[in-house]
């Protein structure tokens, strides 16, 4: 079992990887959606994260991800 402070960790890096790394419609492009999965299983995998829960961890990163990315500002883009 993987204790808090790594979980903690661990979503951290995500959060601040997926936000560097989104584009506008990374969502609806398979190319770009590819790039986030493999994003996510190299942070999950980094930190020792259990193999066998990984594909259900990289989906719920992604529909999360999906939902809260129309508040984050692709990287390179000026309001």
């Amino acid at each position: 079992m993987m204790c808090d402070d790594k979980l903690r960790l661990i979503a951290h890096e995500l959060l601040v990887s997926l936000r560097e790394n989104v584009s506008v419609d990374w969502a609806r492009r398979d190319a770009a959606r590819a790039r986030m999965r493999v994003l996510v299983k190299r942070i999950l995998r980094k930190y020792g994260y259990p193999s066998d829960l990984q594909d259900a961890a990289v989906q719920t990163v992604l529909q999360q991800a999906a939902a809260l990315s129309a508040q984050w500002r692709p990287s390179g883009t000026a309001y």
